[in-house]
């Protein structure tokens, strides 16, 4: 489980690409490898991923067919820098909200407006998940826990401060970029049944 509350960055050095997968090494900060073991869970992007290996302070990871097709990760370049967030663990304080990695979607930035000490991003999600669009929700956008502020048929908006954006890749991303979308899982889990119900009654 992760928290949606983003660790730092941390820059792809090294990618080996096979056919439909491939393996992906971060330069991680010393902060972030305490305890850290090959099994270990670290959210890129807030995709989910295995630690495969550690050296030093490069650590790897594998991406699978269905990892690169549904998230944004297969898109990365080297030099690219990646939202890292450990695995939470028992005890600790929840900053944002339950997620848990698992990529729902990606949504294309559709437009950046930046006013003093604020930004304020629009994504265009595909049409079959507005659904779980909902002012005031929460929702996980490459990693990181936000509030949506407006919903507009299948786009959306949030509000980002500047300490998200320093501390997160969403300052550096410009119109066009895409991010990867998980829905708050309670969200998800209401939306469905309260479909399931009403097709079981008609």
């Amino acid at each position: 489980m992760f928290t949606g509350i983003v660790q730092g960055t941390a820059e792809i050095v090294t990618i080996d690409a096979k056919q439909n997968f491939r393996t992906h090494t971060l330069q991680l900060a010393d902060t972030l490898l305490t305890d850290l073991e090959p099994g270990a869970s670290v959210a890129h992007n807030g995709c989910c991923l295995t630690v495969t290996r550690i050296e030093g302070n490069r650590v790897s990871f594998d991406l699978m067919q269905a990892t690169l097709a549904l998230t944004n990760l297969g898109q990365l370049q080297l030099g690219d820098r990646v939202n890292v967030e450990r695995a939470a663990r028992f005890g600790d304080e929840i900053g944002g909200h339950a997620m848990s990695g698992h990529i729902l979607c990606t949504a294309a930035i559709n437009q950046l407006i930046d006013t003093p000490n604020n930004r304020q991003v629009w994504f265009e999600l595909p049409p079959e998940f507005a659904k779980y669009l909902f002012v005031k929700g929460y929702i996980g956008i490459d990693g990181i826990s936000l509030t949506i502020g407006e919903v507009r048929n299948h786009m959306f908006c949030v509000n980002l401060i500047p300490e998200t954006l320093n501390r997160t890749n969403l300052g550096a991303r410009q119109c066009g970029a895409r991010v990867n979308i998980e829905i708050d899982p309670q969200t998800q889990a209401i939306v469905e049944t309260v479909e399931r119900v009403l097709a079981e009654r008609l």
